[in-house]
């Protein structure tokens, strides 16, 4: 039998992967993911008995998982009740907009900026919008995740991150055969729309898949976008977030639109820099409380508002500019302060959106035992997807007896599939689950992760209970 030991927590125990609940096996089997690929612990919250461990030491990506590290880290070092600010100076004729990292700048918050902007008496913008985004180091370069460029989540972080320098396509199937089209905030945009209703296909559930139906294709200059394939009739309403633009020119389109929306007048330009100190503070606007952010983070594994947290971390704790290393260092020394030595973990950009974050099923079991009683618990355990009911977790497990008795974590990687989280057993017991799979066919183990998950909820029956033995470490794991 293989002999693993959770470090930080002082306990032992054994399990091998022939003691994995057998609709697990079996679905790691149909996915072609071999034991050696998988991560689990499985332990009782607030106690120390440990009902399965497999590869608890391994060193694991954990996709989008990790995200559970930094927000539980910002509820803990900001504190709950924490607020972005966004503050407008009168500089002259310039209007200054200096920005410190607010993660849900969105389309609505900055037309509330904007409108409270006109409620102060300015109107007409007789100079330039001056962008201070040095809360952020600016130097920083983040190159796209992938190759595809125009995915929201390969958005770059920035201190005056305004609507995640998105558009939103907005597809409206209309009684004449037809599918309208409209893009929010508009800008000048070219669309082009020869697209087929379809009264046959079906609406897929992914937006890759949704955006190969549609043939949708984008150019940034001049911005224009083409529809050219097929709409699914049953989609009905639908959207498509689409990162386009250059983020200068984003600015200064939105600032353009909004700004004569509420009835101001502005001939200047869009332009890098700071308030001189004569500058007049106009108005500070504040965020949604960090409750609420790590909620969206969370409940729908938002990659570009978690990279805004982890900058945050690193200017709030680690001195201004935020850098990925500051946050990095900050996260680690919360996470020594705890007593967990976790050696391997390795912060990128707190997002999970990497191929180089790394941490073991052990130490993170052990971050979610801490959580569990923390003053935070609340708000932490909250800001989880509810299994079947709503986030990444609304379509898993609907109709099964796990359904809304757990709050999971997910995360998706080419390579990597991970769950971590608390789940409800039938008998009341609280547990604390945590399932990494890092191999290329891992995308096809949902199956033996829903079985995890209902083997929980039954009470972990079928093994005994872990007992102590000799200290030990499992091998690396892939």
């Amino acid at each position: 039998m293989r002999v693993l030991i959770i470090a930080a927590a002082a306990l032992s125990f054994k399990a091998a992967a022939v003691d994995l609940p057998k609709l697990v096996q079996q679905g790691l089997r149909s996915a072609g993911v071999p034991p050696s690929a998988v991560g689990v612990v499985v332990q009782e919250a607030g106690g120390n008995r440990t009902a399965l461990a497999l590869n608890a030491n391994a060193v694991m990506n954990p996709a989008s998982v990790m995200k559970l590290v930094t927000t539980y880290a910002a509820l803990e070092l900001l504190g709950p009740a924490y607020r972005w600010k966004t503050e407008a100076y009168l500089d002259g004729e310039n209007l200054v907009l200096r920005g410190y990292g607010d993660p849900k700048l969105n389309y609505e918050s900055f037309w509330m900026l904007l409108r409270n902007l006109r409620g102060r008496g300015l109107r007409e913008l007789r100079g330039d919008v001056v962008l201070d985004r040095s809360f952020f180091d600016a130097g920083a370069q983040y190159a796209p995740f992938d190759s595809d460029i125009y995915r929201p989540y390969n958005v770059a972080p920035d201190a005056l991150l305004v609507n995640f320098k998105a558009l939103r396509f907005v597809f409206v199937p209309e009684s004449g055969g037809t599918v309208r089209i409209y893009a929010e905030p508009a800008m000048g945009l070219e669309i082009s729309n020869t697209l087929k209703p379809s009264s046959e296909a079906a609406c897929p559930d992914g937006n890759r898949a949704f955006r190969e139906l549609i043939r949708a294709e984008f150019q940034p200059r001049p911005p224009r976008a083409s529809f050219s394939g097929i709409y699914p009739i049953s989609c009905g309403e639908r959207e498509l977030n689409v990162a386009l633009h250059d983020p200068a020119d984003y600015f200064a389109g939105i600032m353009r639109q909004l700004w004569t929306e509420v009835g101001g007048r502005w001939t200047g330009s869009v332009r890098e820099g700071v308030a001189s100190p004569d500058a007049r503070l106009l108005y500070v606007h504040e965020s949604e409380p960090l409750t609420e952010i790590v909620r969206d983070i969370n409940k729908f594994s938002n990659n570009v508002m978690a990279r805004q947290l982890f900058l945050t971390l690193g200017a709030e704790l680690g001195g201004s500019p935020g850098q990925a290393q500051k946050a990095a260092q900050v996260i680690k020394q919360w996470v020594a302060d705890k007593k967990i030595r976790a050696p391997e973990l390795e912060l990128e950009n707190g997002s999970g959106l990497s191929r180089i974050e790394r941490i073991s099923p052990a130490h993170l079991a052990q971050l979610l035992q801490a959580a569990w009683g923390s003053a935070v618990m609340p708000e932490f355990v909250s800001s989880l997807p509810v299994v079947a009911a709503d986030g990444t977790m609304r379509k898993r497990l609907r109709g099964e007896r796990v359904a809304g008795q757990a709050h999971i974590k997910t995360g998706l990687l080419s390579d990597a599939r991970s769950i971590a989280g608390y789940v409800l057993d039938r008998s009341g017991r609280r547990w604390v689950v945590v399932m990494l799979v890092n191999h290329p066919r891992a995308p096809e183990a949902d199956a033996a992760i829903d079985a995890l998950l209902e083997w929980v909820y039954d009470g972990a029956r079928g093994l005994a209970p872990s007992t102590a033995g000799p200290r030990g470490a499992s091998p690396r794991g892939p």
